[in-house]
């Protein structure tokens, strides 16, 4: 999927405009509640981590600071609209375990695990763990050799888990969610966010 110069998409001009309109109907203390964010009244600005950078949206046009691709800023417009507040056990699942994601989600399981294999080919666990942390992730015990959790939107981790290559098999990694994460995004918008996710691994790595 191509996320940059969709400017000329006009189906992805209507979904923009869709999802702000949307959320020029709430205030930005509903929509900081209920997402994580941090609204700032007294300049009607919503700030919103995401990565390693903090991002600042004025309300009421919807407008952001950040020259973050399109796909990342409509999926960022339908987090603050979705997000309702709830959390949940901390458990992991995959993208094929979310509501509809059968399809769609098993797809990008099999999909990001086939580019996670190639992304981690030949790479030494210094660099990887590198390329994670310069995301902004934080690093996990688990029975994986490393797991990186990103802080994708405030109440939207990531989490990348990942197997060092051995004399057997090569290195290899899944990607998972939290188990309340159908009250974010769509299964769609997970999608999105994963393929993000693989997109910014593959830039960390090309910038060590």
């Amino acid at each position: 999927m191509e996320y940059k110069n969709q400017t000329e998409n006009r189906a992805f001009q209507e979904m923009l405009q869709a999802a702000v309109k949307r959320l020029q109907n709430r205030s930005g203390e509903d929509i900081a509640a209920k997402s994580g964010a941090v609204f700032h009244s007294s300049r009607n600005v919503l700030e919103v981590r995401s990565f390693y950078e903090t991002i600042e949206i004025q309300l009421p046009e919807f407008r952001i600071n950040s020259d973050m691709d399109e796909w990342h800023y409509l999926t960022l417009l339908h987090y603050l609209d979705m997000a309702d507040g709830t959390e949940g056990s901390q458990k992991l699942i995959t993208f094929g375990n979310l509501k509809d994601g059968l399809i769609r989600g098993t797809k990008f399981d099999r999909t990001a695990e086939q580019k996670l294999e190639k992304l981690l080919q030949d790479k030494d666990p210094e660099k990887i763990q590198k390329a994670c942390k310069n995301l902004g992730a934080e690093f996990t015990e688990t029975k994986a050799d490393l797991c990186a959790v990103f802080p994708v939107l405030p109440r939207y981790p990531v989490t990348l888990k990942i197997w060092f290559a051995d004399e057997e098999f090569p290195a290899s990694g899944k990607i998972f969610l939290q188990d309340y994460a159908d009250h974010y995004l769509s299964v769609e918008d997970a999608v999105t966010v994963g393929e993000i996710l693989l997109q910014k691994l593959s830039e960390a790595f090309s910038s060590l």
